[in-house]
């Protein structure tokens, strides 16, 4: 597979998945729109297969609905990031970009949590003041990782019941 399939893999997935796209009309102008962009990129060149792809891959581990949604925000971000230094007049470049605007608007919770695991990834945990902080919090995060299990147990002996009623 080249970086042109994968790339209007992701895309695809990315605009299916947030359902943006229900009609396959809209899916095939966008299609079109990459393929213009992939000329732009000159994206059959040899060396695009080096490596392998750079963000499907990262797509298969993140499983969950909402982990979904961290994940391809940030990819989303990506993409825009990519976009401002390419040249917005062309006509498939941007609809392209306002289609992915659109996308990241209802993101914005996802590109939250993604800034949150970049700033607990930052932290120097060889700073004194920071292992205070963190030994200060450390019965709160337990009681946070014991409490998804035990609420959702709850829930289920309470549907349980309801049930038999």
């Amino acid at each position: 597979m080249t970086f042109q399939t994968y790339s209007l893999f992701v895309l695809s997935v990315i605009m299916i998945y947030f359902g943006r796209f229900g009609n396959s009309l809209i899916l095939a102008q966008l299609q079109d729109d990459i393929d213009q962009l992939k000329a732009d990129f000159n994206s059959s060149h040899s060396d695009v297969a080096d490596g392998g792809p750079i963000f499907i891959n990262k797509l298969v581990n993140w499983t969950e609905t909402n982990e979904k949604k961290i994940i391809l925000s940030h990819i989303v971000s990506k993409y825009l990031e990519m976009f401002k230094n390419t040249d917005k007049p062309k006509p498939h470049v941007r609809h392209i970009s306002e289609e992915l605007y659109t996308l990241q608007s209802s993101l914005s919770d996802g590109v939250k949590k993604v800034n949150d695991l970049m700033d607990v990834a930052k932290l120097q945990m060889n700073d004194l003041k920071i292992q205070r902080k963190a030994a200060n919090e450390l019965f709160i995060v337990l009681q946070k990782l014991v409490e998804p299990a035990a609420s959702l147990k709850r829930k289920r002996s309470q549907t349980q019941r309801r049930c038999r009623c």
